[in-house]
């Protein structure tokens, strides 16, 4: 029986992928900092507000991003059901009076009374979890409904949780990363289609529900229509990356943080990276992020095991998922909808998590083929 606990090891532990996440982390606590000390002294009255909740957010995540490295990562196919109903439950205690936190018309955390936990960030790995134990138990079968089946049950119920929050990003990140972990699964083009017909007949129903969802829609047709109204916040994020231009006004120096912006050190903090180190700072941004998800990847590839493969996919792909759609929301390329930046947004639930999941691909890592 493989021991679950391994000892620190140096001679394969991949520094590369350490050191990514670590310049991710510190440099979020600089623009954390830059972009909230404004609206923090006037609103709270303590400048380092969000720093201090952000670095204590980072030491969390270190340490449990060195214990996941040093857990066998085969002995979470022990855990695929506690796993997953762990996630639910938490996703459930959401809508619990007395015990869950609302705000801005949203159950999304749990009150643990010092702090806060946002149920759907851990869900999102728990589901990860479930679906790579059980597309490396059912591997023969893959290519059938009844080898996929537990996966995309799995999925739906989670984002059916997720979605009564409401929180339609995070539903839509879950489901996106469903879709990846089956096609790695071996899934048949098929069952891709027939997944994507309810889906695409829930999206206009999902919007009708929720009136906010269609006022979304209709500020990203046209900000300027409503620009003191749903518009105001994408037409200060592009106030922001077009102020930035090419090179940035510089750190430190933006003004749209002098509360213009809202959530300018959460949702739209890379609107504020675009502002004070301009186009080419987000570009050297996304490079990073990009070498970091390819990282995870190739490490998924050289896994000793079809599991490690599924567990470095799902984790891969969550990371590239919130990237793609944070960047599409400040941008104004797709509606606006409230997704964190991966390791740099204000958040501590995000970063422990992010950072935890990044210490099993540092084991999957250290056990690898290569």
């Amino acid at each position: 029986m493989e021991k679950i606990f391994q000892k620190p090891s140096f001679k394969k532990f991949d520094y590369l992928t350490f050191i990514l996440v670590m310049f991710l982390v510190i440099f979020g606590c600089v623009m954390v900092y830059s972009a909230s000390y404004y609206s923090a002294e006037h609103q709270i009255g303590d400048k380092y507000f969000y720093l201090k909740k952000q670095i204590l957010g980072v030491v969390i995540g270190f340490v449990g991003m060195i214990f996941f490295s040093c857990i066998n990562y085969k002995f979470y196919l022990k855990l695929k059901w506690p796993a997953f109903i762990l996630g639910l439950a938490l996703l459930v205690l959401v809508f619990v009076p007395g015990v869950s936190r609302s705000a801005y018309g949203a159950r999304r955390w749990i009150n643990l009374g010092a702090f806060t936990l946002q149920a759907s960030e851990l869900a999102k790995f728990t589901f990860v979890l479930f679906a790579s134990v059980s597309l490396y138990q059912n591997r023969q079968r893959a290519k059938s409904w009844r080898g996929i089946l537990p996966t995309v049950l799995a999925g739906g119920i989670t984002c059916a949780l997720v979605i009564l929050e409401p929180n339609m990003s995070i539903t839509v990140c879950i489901g996106i990363v469903m879709l990846a972990m089956l096609f790695v699964g071996g899934a048949r083009f098929k069952h891709f289609v027939i997944l994507a017909i309810p889906v695409i007949l829930a999206i206009p129903v999902l919007i009708i529900l929720e009136p906010y969802r269609l006022q979304r829609l209709s500020a990203f047709l046209d900000p300027w229509a409503s620009p003191l109204g749903e518009g105001y916040q994408l037409i200060q994020s592009l106030y922001a990356l077009g102020n930035g231009g090419f090179f940035g006004v510089g750190l430190f120096n933006s003004v749209q943080k002098y509360m213009f912006l809202p959530f300018a050190e959460s949702d739209f903090i890379l609107s504020i990276i675009g502002e004070e180190f301009g186009f080419f700072g987000i570009i050297g941004l996304a490079i990073i992020y990009l070498i970091l998800i390819c990282r995870c990847i190739s490490t998924g590839m050289h896994a000793d095991s079809r599991f490690g493969t599924y567990l470095c996919t799902g984790i891969a792909m969550v990371i590239a998922v919130q990237l793609l759609v944070n960047m599409a929301v400040v941008s104004g390329s797709i509606p606006p909808t409230g997704l964190p930046l991966p390791f740099i947004s204000a958040g501590s639930t995000s970063l422990v998590v992010f950072m935890s999941a990044v210490g099993v691909v540092l084991n999957i890592s250290k056990q690898s083929r290569v």
